[in-house]
């Protein structure tokens, strides 16, 4: 590499001819002309040994080119491999692009206010919910796709509805939504293929779209894929969490600072070479997106039940007391990620905190003093209707007996004795 280099110096600056070159440099004149001759520095190359695969290529092309997706497993036993089985692992895995169709992805460019991709999150950690239980629960994480500023919120399950009120909740707080929202194939959100009619009534309220992502494609929404892994990466290590809210309360107070971060892929957006922030990008991003609109989207559980005596309306496993007053009406709740609220023509006869954990009984004391008081009122009112019946001038009624209206009528209910009758 040295030789090449000062041999086209001295020839190309310094002029020097080429039977001297080879002269100072003790190299033959030969070597100098074909330096001369060469662009390109000298490269040494080994001479290529053969592998022990090498034999059986042939049979793993036929294979392959019949079964293009044959594991290497699967090609080793078919041709009696006993060798090595990291080489022919190796060996099938350059030739097996030659047989499969090629699937390139294109490079994906995203505009102001276009896209936000919104995906669930699993953390490892168990939170207490109350009640002496923990529970892995879902992180929803939105990603808006240009400004690259992530927003996150821990929800009680995934549900359709709570994963609207959790989408909900977090565009509210940025002020406007995106043109379109990306998801995989949640089953509570487009697990059919199409967006679920909870989602689409969502998606329609706020004037945006659900985009679904194709089956096996996790490059469509691999932004939000990576914010899965930050978020497992930088968040949770050295954390501990007493409860959802606060979980959520560490995760608003870091996602401030996450935002502040430096993403080189805003290079373009911020004109500098070294990337930007996305809480600087933001901006662009909100003045492009949808206006909300002045009716919040319907989210949350909604259903309608007649109460029962037991004087309690049951949600995932949960009971909670309301107003027996209104027993044997139809009452509706409704469930937010907040609070249960139940209400019978529109007032409200219920208002509890939602419960995270499973099977627990919440009951509110307004609604057993009021249930003592009805009873206590029933069962005057049922003592009172057993008692003697009275005129209307307060003599009782005479209760005459049974039989005496027997005798009046000349009737006889006992039956004859035939056990002594003779033949």
């Amino acid at each position: 590499m040295e030789d090449w280099a000062e041999i086209r110096r001295l020839h190309r600056s310094e002029k020097v001819p080429i039977k001297e070159i080879a002269r100072r440099l003790g190299i033959a004149r030969n070597t100098v002309r074909s330096a001369l001759a060469s662009d390109a520095p000298p490269e040494y190359q080994r001479a290529l040994k053969g592998s022990i695969v090498d034999a059986v290529e042939p049979q793993i092309r036929a294979l392959l080119a019949e079964f293009p997706r044959m594991p290497a497993t699967v090609i080793a036993e078919r041709i009696g491999w006993e060798r090595s089985l990291t080489v022919l692992k190796e060996r099938v895995r350059e030739l097996r692009p030659l047989f499969l169709e090629a699937d390139p992805v294109d490079k994906l460019v995203h505009h102001p206010g276009q896209t936000t991709q919104c995906d669930l999150w699993f953390p490892e950690p168990r939170i207490p919910v109350g009640g002496g239980q923990v529970a892995m629960l879902p992180v929803l994480v939105m990603t808006l796709a240009f400004s690259k500023v992530i927003a996150a919120q821990m929800i009680p399950s995934r549900t359709a509805g709570d994963i609207l009120a959790g989408m909900w909740s977090i565009i509210h707080s940025l002020g406007g939504v995106t043109k379109t929202l990306w998801w995989d194939r949640e089953s509570a959100i487009g697990g059919r293929g199409r967006p679920s009619p909870p989602a689409a009534a969502f998606a329609g309220t706020l004037g945006t779209r659900i985009v679904l992502a194709p089956p096996r494609d996790p490059e469509t929404k691999g932004m939000v894929e990576r914010t899965n892994g930050y978020l497992e990466t930088s968040f949770l290590p050295g954390r501990a969490f007493t409860s959802p809210q606060d979980f959520n309360a560490q995760l608003g107070d870091w996602l401030l600072r996450a935002n502040q971060r430096m993403v080189r892929s805003l290079a373009p957006a911020t004109g500098s070479g070294a990337g930007g922030r996305p809480v600087d990008v933001l901006g662009r991003d909100l003045a492009a997106m949808t206006v909300l609109p002045p009716v919040a989207p319907t989210t949350g559980t909604r259903s309608r039940i007649r109460l029962g005596r037991e004087y309690y309306v049951r949600f995932e496993t949960c009971d909670y007391s309301v107003d027996p007053r209104v027993i044997g009406r139809f009452v509706d709740i409704i469930v937010s990620l907040e609070q249960v609220r139940v209400t019978c023509e529109g007032r409200v006869v219920a208002l509890h905190e939602r419960c995270w954990a499973k099977r627990q009984v919440i009951t509110d004391p307004e609604h057993v003093a009021a249930a003592a008081v009805l009873r206590s009122a029933y069962q005057k009112a049922t003592s009172r209707d057993r008692g003697p019946r009275a005129h209307a001038d307060g003599h009782l009624v005479q209760m005459r007996a049974l039989p005496d209206y027997d005798d009046l009528f000349g009737i006889d209910f006992h039956a004859p004795d035939h056990s002594t009758r003779t033949s």
